[in-house]
């Protein structure tokens, strides 16, 4: 069909405040919005500041007193221990009320915060669901994340509660949580008045007396004795949730996220932005302790209605690199949103697709990849394997939803390999030069957004203003910083080359490294790949690029760096001064699969670094150090 998006961005931006009333009608309000957007409340503004709501009766009671009571509306998914667990719209309420009543009965009222420290089980989306309910702040912390960076939060969010399990499992492995969140409550300052402990079969703790309540015990008494907890009526601008990004200082930011806003926002995004509807099932492969995990993997695809996945496992490895394909074929997966860095690890397990070909993939639509830069030669991959769109999509943390994307409920625009598309309504996007300046179409530069927000973005950061305004606010006045480096071609399409970190200089060039990834991802022995700039006397920096080769390549190593040099000799050309290339078993990424590029950084560099708390596996990071000296890199 053909495309509505500029028919409706042009809307978007001639009328903000009639666009978002609209968008507002799809939510059930205790009280509906009178006033759209409060220029003068907040930081830069607050939307719908007169209304009042509640996120889990618009994404759980609704469907039940609609008639969606039958309908499946979670399906856990769990390759690594072998279980799944399919739950309708009735009994996600009586699970979620259940658990509310549990919570509150720990003298948790609303306002007041509760952290949750899970790993991927149903058990998690009920506690996020269930504080929703009560007008509690949940803020989800990555089930394993050391007790030291936990004890960091619970000092920042001060929680009454904690939710946590006895383990989390990991191919091969199983975690203890118990160890880790008793330390954590030991070191913080802010002490927590009591802990949910859900039990799982592969190990179970002991649990402290007087402070932990067994999850299984207290739900099933809940259930039993007919508890009945009322959704609280909040404020449109009360927090729903804080979730904790890194920081720059090595404190994290708390992101604020509202109830109002982000409810028009995600219900919105479903429909026009992805293209799925309510019935259907939608599947985001990630984790709830990142932010896609709370967008769309329970709120987005719960307040439109759909069907969720919830996945505990890997792309490859739980057991094989066709575990994508049969959780899409068993459960009718129509839209699959995941990270770039799982694809392209299946693509390196299964460069020729064959496990594509096993499974029933006909009512498969659309996969939609963020988190990390989509590179052509994935895209294309996946596009040629799948037989179905591919869409590049930008976003962050902070925005909880795409700022750009193509639009696949309004009709897809065509695709420019390299590019997120263009961006979403509420989006009007700039590229500045670091004086302030805006530069021509095609010339790289500081992405912004000029302000306000759209509904959904952080009002904020948790108790810190300031921080908020220094951190994203200051350094171009009137624009939100997205700390990303990018272009804006002659069509309006947005090109994101790298975090503004990342762009190195190369004696007086300022090269994106993002640019050079994509030339190398191009040799049809690279897997994945990472390039970094690391110190050089003559030149301030040089590029160095780290290559995992596809499974089953014979030939040399060497061979093919030589070719990866020649690669971007001749695409980007010498100015690169690209000479560099260490190939790696595996490259060291974050539990959401991000590259850690920085830390790569400054090991090359030989400068002190810390181990990063969100790192799947240190151990990589010796092979990386092991990889430069054995090259003489940064000797």
């Amino acid at each position: 069909m053909a495309s509505r998006y500029r028919e409706v961005y042009d809307s978007w931006k001639r009328n903000p405040d009639a666009f978002w009333a609209e968008a507002a009608k799809a939510i059930d309000w205790v009280s509906p919005p009178e006033q759209i957007f409060d220029a003068a409340a907040g930081v830069y503004g607050r939307w719908f500041p007169d209304a009042t709501c509640n996120t889990c009766f618009n994404a759980v009671d609704r469907h039940v007193e609609g008639g969606r009571a039958d309908q499946i509306a979670l399906i856990h998914d769990s390759p690594i221990t072998g279980r799944k667990k399919n739950f309708t719209f009735a009994q996600l309420k009586a699970e979620v009320e259940a658990l509310a009543a549990v919570i509150s009965d720990q003298d948790v009222t609303k306002g007041d915060r509760v952290i949750i420290y899970m790993p991927m089980v149903p058990e998690a989306a009920f506690a996020m669901l269930a504080c929703a309910r009560l007008g509690v702040v949940h803020s989800v912390v990555f089930g394993g994340f050391a007790a030291k960076e936990l004890a960091t939060r619970i000092d920042d969010a001060q929680p009454k509660l904690i939710i946590t399990a006895s383990c989390g499992i990991e191919p091969g492995r199983v975690i203890a949580y118990k160890p880790l969140f008793d330390a954590a409550i030991e070191m913080a300052r802010h002490k927590v008045d009591g802990c949910i402990v859900l039990q799982r079969p592969e190990q179970q703790c002991e649990l402290t007396e007087g402070r932990d309540v067994d999850y299984a015990g207290a739900v099933e008494a809940a259930k039993s004795a007919g508890r009945e907890i009322p959704c609280v009526t909040v404020k449109a601008t009360d927090p729903l949730y804080v979730l904790y990004t890194s920081g720059t200082t090595g404190q994290p930011k708390g992101v604020v996220r509202d109830n109002g806003g982000h409810m028009v926002m995600l219900k919105w995004s479903m429909d026009n932005q992805f293209g799925v509807a309510p019935g259907e099932v939608f599947w985001a492969a990630s984790d709830v302790g990142w932010v896609v995990g709370h967008s769309y993997i329970v709120y987005a695809p719960l307040l439109h209605g759909c069907t969720t996945v919830l996945f505990e496992g890997k792309p490859v490895g739980t057991p094989d690199a066709g575990t994508f394909w049969r959780v899409i074929s068993e459960h009718g997966v129509v839209a699959l949103f995941t990270a770039p860095t799982a694809f392209r690890a299946i693509k390196g397990q299964d460069p020729q697709g064959e496990f594509v070909g096993r499974y029933d993939l006909s009512t498969f639509r659309t996969l939609f990849l963020a988190g990390e830069r989509a590179d052509p030669e994935t895209i294309k991959w996946a596009e040629q394997k799948l037989e179905v769109p591919v869409i590049d999509h930008w976003w962050q943390t902070e925005t909880g939803a795409p700022i750009s994307n193509n639009p696949v409920g309004l009709g897809m625009l065509p695709v420019k390999y390299g590019s997120p598309a263009v961006p979403m309504p509420g989006y009007d996007m700039r590229v500045l030069d670091d004086a302030g300046h805006e530069v021509g179409h095609g010339k790289l530069g500081n992405v912004v957004v000029k302000l306000p927000l759209p509904p959904g973005c952080l009002p904020t950061l948790w108790n810190a203003d300031q921080r908020f305004r220094s951190a994203y606010l200051e350094e171009f006045p009137g624009y939100y910083k997205t700390a990303d480096a990018g272009y804006v071609d002659d069509d309006g399409y947005l090109f994101i080359m790298a975090r503004t970190d990342d762009i190195i200089n190369v004696a007086g060039h300022r090269l994106s490294t993002g640019g050079m990834e994509e030339v190398v991802a191009e040799h049809p022995d690279v897997a994945e790949c990472a390039v970094i700039g690391i110190a050089d006397a003559m030149k301030g920096q040089v590029p160095c690029g780290f290559v995992v080769l596809n499974a089953g390549v014979a030939r040399e190593p060497a061979d093919i760096e030589r070719e990866v040099v020649a690669l971007v000799r001749d695409k980007i050309g010498p100015v690169a001064a690209f000479k560099s290339v260490v190939t790696v078993k595996r490259l060291p990424k974050t539990r959401s699969g991000k590259i850690l590029r920085g830390t790569m950084q400054k090991i090359a560099d030989k400068e002190a670094w810390n181990m990063p708390a969100t790192i799947d596996d240190p151990a990589i990071l010796d092979e990386i150090t092991t990889a430069l000296n054995d090259k003489g890199i940064g000797i």
